[in-house]
């Protein structure tokens, strides 16, 4: 069953009503995907919150790293996913354990078993397989 994500208007109204993004998987590779989409979103104008195990404590983008979600202080809006499908149930887990809004794997990215996770915890703000810059880039200014 492929997961149906939120219509167009509702991904906008989530990006227009977040100031801080979680990006998951982020590397320090300035050539990597989730590199350039991190500082995007800078640019952009949101606060981004990197996590990644490997880098806790380090700086990407002048920001700190985290191990996890459940590290980062204060209110995340959206939680960008740059890690592969099979361990977005993992993330899923996590995403629970935080008060953020927004579970957002990008392009390529999709798990029923995450989404069941997410769904059975009474979070439904859930979108799949979409890139964040591309929505970034349609969105109605």
């Amino acid at each position: 069953m492929p997961i149906e994500n939120p219509t167009q208007k509702q991904i906008f109204d989530y990006l227009k009503q977040a100031k801080r993004i979680a990006v998951v998987g982020l590397s320090a590779k300035e050539d990597r995907t989730s590199y350039k989409i991190a500082e995007l979103l800078q640019e952009s104008g949101y606060e981004i919150i990197p996590v990644n195990p490997k880098l806790a404590g380090e700086k990407i983008l002048g920001e700190k790293v985290y191990e996890k979600l459940q590290d980062v202080p204060g209110q995340i809006d959206i939680v960008d996913i740059f890690r592969r499908s099979e361990f977005l149930p993992e993330v899923a887990r996590d995403f629970i354990k935080t008060d953020a809004k927004v579970f957002w794997a990008q392009l390529g990215l999709e798990n029923e078993e995450a989404a069941e996770i997410l769904k059975n915890a009474g979070r439904n703000a859930i979108i799949m397989n979409r890139c964040i810059k591309i929505e970034l880039a349609e969105m109605p200014k």
